[in-house]
């Protein structure tokens, strides 16, 4: 694929989420330098709709037609008995080579390893490295890119981009975890579905009761980075992530709209358009 329009402006890629095809359409036609979608089997997302491996090659071709790249998401955690089925998995993807490939699992790094390197391994954020000898230790396994944990603060981003030579990805926007990012257990305790299993029950956004006061306790706000951008994007960062393959196209649409019109901007137009860009996801619902 030739370089795409991020690369050629020496700055992080905008990564959108697309959970369906219509989100697809949205994050190419809003301005996503690369998109992420589910595999339809073992993702983090399995209450999406997600694609079929049929469909994400034909979107792999449709996505490079556009200079825009495409990474797969098989980022579940494999029980013992699904090793068998997601060899030939693997071996599907090795065939159609999207950018990267979005896992947690370890076994599923080693198979790729051994068997499919020409698979571009990109670490999850369930997998919760949130430091440089962490970051380390995934290049040692043969990972071309880390997902940060959504927990860091930007000194310490800041920290880990300058002691470390593995691409780095960070979240920007989108729903946060009320525990660490693929260390909840909640679900599987409340309602028996695994949240590593991609089946999470979300019980942190329900309401509760403690004595006489009643509320949303453990529902976090979402993540906002978008006054952020400027500094985010002058650290070398190969791309800045949205959550969302939950949500609608429209807001995918709209948050996609607000973070490129933040990344074009000129130094002397960035406060504007960041301004411009708060009042557009106001408007984004999921």
């Amino acid at each position: 694929m030739t370089m795409n329009l991020a690369e050629q402006r020496n700055q992080p890629d905008l990564l959108a989420p697309a959970g369906n095809i219509e989100s697809f359409f949205a994050g190419l036609e809003y301005g996503a330098d690369a998109i992420y979608v589910g595999c339809r089997h073992h993702n983090a997302r399995a209450l999406a709709t997600n694609f079929s491996l049929e469909e994400i090659a034909r979107l792999k071709e449709y996505a490079h037609g556009h200079k825009v790249k495409l990474y797969v998401a098989l980022n579940a955690i494999a029980r013992e008995e699904e090793l068998g089925e997601l060899v030939h998995i693997l071996a599907s993807l090795s065939q159609i080579e999207p950018d990267g490939l979005i896992i947690q699992d370890g076994a599923i790094a080693r198979l790729c390893r051994l068997y499919f390197p020409n698979l571009k391994l990109h670490a999850s954020t369930l997998m919760t490295v949130h430091n440089s000898t962490g970051v380390e230790q995934l290049e040692s396994m043969g990972f071309q890119r880390a997902v940060l944990a959504r927990e860091l603060t930007i000194d310490e981003i800041t920290q880990i981009c300058a002691d470390t030579s593995l691409e780095l990805e960070i979240f920007v926007h989108g729903a946060l975890c009320f525990s660490y990012s693929g260390l909840c257990m909640a679900s599987s305790f409340y309602g028996g579905r695994s949240s590593l299993r991609g089946r999470c029950v979300q019980p942190c956004r329900r309401l509760y009761r403690a004595g006489r006061q009643q509320g949303y306790f453990f529902s976090t706000n979402d993540l906002s980075a978008i006054g952020l951008i400027p500094a985010l994007r002058r650290l070398g960062l190969a791309a800045l992530k949205i959550e969302g393959r939950m949500k609608p196209a429209s807001y995918v649409a709209a948050v996609v709209r607000a973070y490129r019109l933040v990344l074009d901007a000129s130094e002397a137009d960035e406060h504007e358009a960041i301004v411009e860009a708060r009042d557009i996801l106001r408007e984004a619902y999921g």
